[in-house]
Parts: C-alpha cells; structure tokens; sequence
C-alpha cells in the first residue's frame, strides 16, 4: 500500500511540472494559429477574386492550396484544444492522441496538394493561356508576406510538437509557393512564356514533398504506437541495468500519448532481498532519468528474481 502511494505522489509531481511547462507554449500557440488561420483566409479570397478577374490558373490553384492549409491549420487547433480535455471514463488519457492523428492527416493533405499542384502544371504547361503576370506577381507577393509572417509565429515551438512542425512546413511551403508563383510572373512580364509558370509548380511540389515526407513517417509510426523517433530502446534499457540493483528489466514498451507526451510500461526485475524502500529508491531514481529521455508516464512492474512472474504482480 505504501509503495503505491510513493508512485503516485512522484508521478503527479512530474505531471504538474510538464502541464505547466505545456500550457505557457499553448497560449502562444493558440494565438499563432488564430492568427495563421484568419490572415490565410483574407489571402484566400483574394487570390480568388483576382484569379477569377484575370482568368489565371496559377493564382486560382494556389487559392486551392492555400484553403487546404487552412482547413489543416484548423485541424490542429482543434488537436491542440483536445490536448487540454481531461481524460475520462471511456478515454482514461483524454484526447491528447489526435495531435498524433491530426499531424498524420495534416501530412496526407500536403502530399495530396502535391498531387493537385502537378496536375495542374501539366494541364497548364501543355495549354499555356495568356495570363497578366503583373497582377499574378503583386498577389503572390502579398503570399510570401502573409506565409512568411505567420511561419515564424510557429518558429520558436516547431521542434516541441509535431502538429507545430506540421503547421510550419505548410505555411514555409505556402511561402514557397508565392515566391515561386512571384518569379513566374516576373518572366511571364517580360518573356511572355506563359509555360514557365508550369515548371516552377513542378519545382516547387517536389520541395513540399521532401519536407513532408519525414512528418508522414512520424505521424504514421506513433499513430501505429511505435517508439517515439528521439527514443531508442536500446539505450533506455542500458539505463535501467545501469541503476544500482537493477538485475533485469524486460516487457518494455514505449509509446507516444500525444506529439509531445510519451509513456514507458516494463517489468524491473530487483534482488531477492530488496526491501520496499529499497525498491521505491530504485524506481524512484529510474523514473528520474527517463524523464530526462522524454518519457513522461512510467509504469514499472516489480519482481524479486528468485520467483518466475509473467503477468501477474509478484507477493514479496
């Protein structure tokens, strides 16, 4: 009894030091994505009026591409609004798995963008319609401004969350776009070859691509509940052996709860001998430096190894 009353203790005092240090990056979150979400759909609509105005493909796409970042934007700040749900009797951790959900499905629209991008190009590198590059020009620069700026909203968190991540690589690839859609207009000015802007979209989704690929690896593998990418599990069982009167540690799994949160279940295998103090220090020190790998909710499972226990908790 008294062992399991020094587990919980230690464990909410680490989880009320991590939500602390959760909620002041979500405010500036939050806000990031209010802001992302609303000057994206000004933009939107205005590469929609002028698209229509000047019969251009290239702003009208963009204007597709763009409502689809928004749509994924929305996405997350819904994740992140559920992060802060806590958890109940049907969902013992809350929601904090859609974070993992929503930046896998943020990372298949992108690579579904990719699709449409080309699509596109080729439609238009084969049919070149004349088109006013200077108004193409003037509204992607307006692109670059409003992707740039709300990008480096998400700048500071990106590493610290998959979702951020997610929600940067869409707005710098975005940024990309309009810098890309800028150049061809530039050309189309002064050249006329209205095919140019075909080729710079075919440039520009293979960029996307590779910055997209790596998120849809990640989110994949923690939506299948594989080890986190910056956890090796060889590593955490060296660091468990390591603990002073560790003799086995074994049935170890390690999973992410959310893009930020990962938890560790195992069994400790202590000597005979070891008293309930004893055991608390060793779990108590192990809990210490796993914290430190990024593993915030552990579970350990003890056994004494003069006695064969599979699944049952051992009587000491």
């Amino acid at each position: 009894m008294e062992e399991q009353h020094g587990h919980s203790n230690q464990h909410s005092h680490h989880g009320h030091h991590h939500d602390h240090h959760h909620a002041v990056t979500l405010t500036s979150v939050n806000t990031a994505f209010i802001v992302g979400i609303s000057l994206n759909l000004v933009f939107v609509v205005i590469e929609v009026i002028g698209g229509f105005m000047i019969h251009s493909l290239s702003l009208l796409s963009d204007a597709g591409h763009n409502l689809a970042d928004v749509a994924a934007l929305a996405l997350s700040l819904l994740a992140f609004k559920l992060l802060k749900v806590k958890s109940n009797k049907k969902y013992t951790y809350g929601y904090r798995k859609t974070s993992i959900l929503v930046a896998l499905f943020n990372s298949l629209i992108l690579v579904l963008s990719i699709g449409a991008i080309v699509y596109e190009a080729a439609q238009r590198f084969f049919h070149p319609q004349p088109v006013q590059g200077n108004i193409i020009a003037i509204i992607a620069g307006a692109g670059i401004a409003i992707n740039g700026l709300t990008a480096l909203l998400f700048l500071r968190n990106k590493e610290s969350d998959m979702n951020i991540k997610s929600a940067y690589l869409h707005l710098m690839s975005d940024a990309f776009v309009s810098l890309g859609i800028v150049i061809g207009g530039i050309i189309i000015i002064y050249t006329g070859w209205f095919w140019v802007d075909s080729v710079l979209s075919i440039i520009i989704a293979i960029v996307i691509l590779f910055s997209t690929w790596g998120l849809l690896k990640d989110s994949l593998r923690l939506s299948l509940d594989g080890v986190p990418a910056d956890i090796e599990l060889d590593e955490i069982k060296e660091i468990a052996m390591n603990v002073k009167g560790v003799k086995d540690f074994h049935h170890v799994h390690i999973w992410a709860i959310s893009t930020t949160e990962n938890a560790l279940t195992a069994h400790l295998v202590l000597p005979p001998g070891t008293s309930n103090e004893e055991e608390l220090s060793i779990k108590s020190d192990l809990k210490h430096q796993l914290l430190h790998k990024n593993i915030q909710h552990i579970t350990l499972e003890t056994e004494r190894d003069n006695q064969h226990c599979e699944t049952t908790v051992c009587k000491v």
